[in-house]
């Protein structure tokens, strides 16, 4: 029997407590509410008119500034990444986090504080299961500072860090797999550093006015300055790995993958995450289970035959079964064994020419761009093809849809549209397609 699906989790109650903003040096409480299936994390601006919620997600990203700050309109939340950490690391995935002003409380510098408050009050499981992003191809972001992170395929979500400072001093890796427990034991209490370098630049630019030893650890050349002793010989590169996953929290899909990260920072950790959500963004338009269709929601064979010139067997669409938007538009092809190329293409090994991959993409965005004139009185040529990538072939057997997409239009004679194909939820092919129209 299957097994059962991972459910989403809420706080069992509230909790809260109050300390002083690391960047701000604002004094500032703090309360974990629990929230709904579905709801995600959101941090509530308690101390402004209305009480503003900000979702936390990659598209609300505003900067990443020594830490990550989230907004909608002009409301900020600054330094959301160690309480999102806690919350996502320890299983919390609907929550309400509420201030009473634009930044939490630092605490300690590290995420223990959050982990005690989730512990205090303890999680409860709902009704609903977990969305999760499984890595299935090779994500990877690099920056100008020497930051490059990779996200591979793997059953669990594991990081693998590399941290090192300035002349490669105090270099330090770290690899584990992600469990609540592994994160309370091992991550949540490595506190935030900072190079003595940085210290006057950030000053300059109005930050950490809250920051001290009693929750920072500052390097100066060889010598580390804190309260305390380090807590971990390795302290930096945990802390880290910290950041990654508060960063990555933004998702707001629980990834199923190995990160693997030099020298990571906000930013980059930042793209990273804009790369997964890019990424579930696709995955979502094309893993919609298609019925096909009849009637009133795209064409038939019929009326496909009336627009476009083709026929038997350069005709590669069966029918449209949608038009989505006034730009968007879905085609399909059934592929089968009686396909007149399968005798000459690898005919020991049958596999669906590209170029005909390509064909079938420019005669659903040639309807398309029909269907958005109103007029069969010109006709369509296909002129050039840009980002053409074959990524998994096309059997006998497959049912292809065929998505087109309108990008940009110069009068009535140009046109260019973005266009992949689908086999069971899976792009196999894609392409930017560009048209010029003459009568006919």
């Amino acid at each position: 029997m299957p097994a059962s699906p991972e459910l989403q989790h809420t706080l069992g109650k509230t909790s809260g407590f109050s300390g002083t903003a690391l960047h701000t040096g604002e004094k500032v409480t703090l309360k974990l509410h629990p929230a709904p299936v579905d709801h995600g994390i959101k941090f509530r601006r308690k101390d402004l008119q209305d009480e503003p919620t900000i979702d936390a997600k990659i598209e609300n990203l505003k900067t990443v500034e020594r830490a990550t700050t989230i907004g909608e309109g002009p409301v900020r939340v600054h330094t959301v990444e160690h309480v999102l950490a806690a919350l996502w690391a320890m299983g919390v995935d609907n929550a309400i986090v509420e201030m009473d002003a634009n930044e939490p409380p630092i605490g300690d510098g590290s995420a223990q504080p959050y982990v005690d408050l989730i512990r205090k009050v303890g999680v409860t499981a709902q009704e609903e299961p977990r969305k999760f992003f499984d890595v299935r191809e090779t994500i990877h972001v690099g920056s100008k500072t020497g930051a490059l992170l990779v996200l591979l395929p793997d059953d669990k979500f594991r990081i693998s860090c590399t941290q090192t400072g300035p002349n490669n001093q105090f270099t330090q890796f770290l690899s584990l797999e992600l469990t609540p427990a592994i994160f309370e034991r091992e991550i949540a209490p490595a506190r935030t550093f900072v190079y003595y370098e940085d210290v006057k630049p950030l000053m300059d630019k109005n930050l950490i006015k809250g920051g001290s030893l009693e929750n920072a650890i500052v390097v100066r050349g060889e010598a580390v300055l804190s309260k305390e002793p380090l807590r971990f010989a390795d302290e930096f590169v945990r802390h880290k790995i910290l950041d990654i996953i508060g960063d990555l929290a933004l998702v707001g899909r629980r990834v199923r993958g190995h990160v693997v990260a030099i020298k990571p920072g906000h930013a980059a950790n930042a793209d990273l995450a804009r790369a997964v959500a890019r990424e579930q963004k696709r995955r979502s338009a094309v893993a919609v289970t298609r019925a096909i269709p009849s009637g009133d929601g795209g064409l038939d064979i019929d009326e496909v035959m009336q627009i476009l010139p083709h026929r038997f067997p350069f005709l590669m669409v069966d029918r449209i079964i949608s038009f989505e938007t006034e730009t968007k538009c879905v085609g399909v092809k059934t592929v089968t064994i009686n396909e007149p190329f399968f005798q000459g293409h690898f005919p020991g090994h049958p596999v669906m020419p590209g170029v005909m991959q390509v064909e079938a993409m420019a005669q659903v965005a040639s309807i398309l761009l029909f269907k958005l004139a109103k007029s069969t009185s010109r006709i369509g040529y296909f002129m050039s093809a840009d980002g053409v990538k074959f990524r998994k072939p096309v059997l006998p057997g497959d049912t292809i849809f065929i998505h087109a997409e309108l990008t940009k239009s110069r009068g009535e004679r140009l046109a260019k549209a973005k266009c992949y194909c689908v086999v069971n939820d899976t792009v196999v092919s894609e392409g930017e397609l560009m048209f010029t129209f003459l009568d006919k």
